[in-house]
């Protein structure tokens, strides 16, 4: 288990205990992230845990997990499910609804970059989406997605 310097455990490990205690399929394949770098979004608190909840769980969809490992296709579509949900009922049960349409966002626009064949664009919506999700939108970013909405 990682911490930082003040002893506070790092947003990875507290979603590996978190799908840990829940148990079940998901749980019985938490690896441990060790060092693990978290380098997707600069939120802090339970933010940062929604945040890497959302990226583990794209990454269950789209690449290899850093948490939950497993060699069933059908088992990392249902974690990414799983941890899609988890990141977006955590900011609804915060009041964060502008957070919620951000995430909700940022996962249909990666989704829709990865069916036109085009990762490097999912990346860009992946890097300005996280940072939407933790500290609000902009106007560049309203129309950055814009244009990304209608990209093919």
């Amino acid at each position: 288990m990682s911490a930082d310097g003040a002893g506070r455990v790092s947003p990875l490990d507290e979603l590996a205990g978190l799908l840990r205690s829940e148990g079940g399929l998901i749980g019985a394949v938490v690896a441990d992230p060790g060092d693990t770098p978290a380098p997707h979004g600069d939120a802090a608190g339970d933010h940062a845990l929604v945040v890497e909840a959302v990226r583990e769980g794209y990454l269950q969809h789209y690449g290899d997990g850093r948490v939950v490992r497993s060699d069933d296709p059908d088992l990392a579509l249902l974690a990414g499910d799983r941890l899609y949900a988890l990141g977006l009922a955590r900011l609804a049960d915060q009041g964060a609804l502008e957070a919620v349409a951000e995430l909700a966002d940022l996962i249909s626009l990666c989704a829709q970059s990865h069916a036109e064949g085009d990762p490097g664009r999912a990346a860009a919506v992946w890097d300005a989406g996280a940072a939407a999700v933790g500290h609000g939108t902009t106007p560049e970013h309203e129309a950055a997605k814009a244009v990304w909405r209608g990209a093919q």
